[in-house]
């Protein structure tokens, strides 16, 4: 039985740094415990943006520099590069919230299971789970709440909520 564990977007910027919160800083240990425990792959993504971030569509809408390409902000955590599955695994890039690359690996790779953890519930992860959804619709989707977390409490329940409706298991 094949599983692949999806960590989203678990970067400097998004725990403690530019756009950080305290509920992100929150779920490192549980994150890290579940990449150390896991059976199976485990892919990581990081949220990329270059230096022109600003001039972009998503810069406009949302004018904080995050996660620039090369900077210590757009790095994975310390905790989760300490890992095993960080060593081993594999990192897909992705210049917005979704990547179409990782739905293709597991449309191509077609694992039984994928689990979904990261950040933020209410944008990538949601997004991720979506593209995954739509290009794998027979590929069942785990999201491990306790592993997410969102710009805000509220918004993060309200895209577990979301992802539930959409056939994705929560646990």
């Amino acid at each position: 039985m094949k599983k692949i564990l999806m960590v989203i977007d678990m970067q400097n910027d998004f725990i403690d740094g530019a756009l950080g919160t305290k509920e992100a800083v929150g779920i490192v240990p549980a994150v890290v415990k579940t990449v150390n425990e896991f059976d199976g792959e485990v892919i990581f993504t990081k949220d990329t943006h270059f230096e022109d971030y600003m001039d972009t569509l998503e810069g406009k809408k949302l004018p904080v520099k995050h996660c620039i390409k090369g900077t210590e902000g757009w790095e994975i955590c310390d905790a989760l590069k300490e890992t095993k599955a960080y060593a081993e695994g594999r990192i897909i890039e992705k210049v917005t919230f979704g990547s179409e690359k990782l739905a293709e690996i597991v449309r191509e790779e077609k694992p039984d299971e994928v689990y979904m953890t990261g950040l933020c519930t209410d944008i990538c992860v949601i997004s991720n789970a979506m593209l995954i959804r739509a290009f794998s619709p027979e590929t069942d989707i785990t999201v491990i709440e306790k592993c997410c977390a969102g710009v805000t409490p509220e918004s993060h329940r309200n895209a577990i909520e979301a992802m539930k409706v959409c056939q994705c298991n929560v646990i």
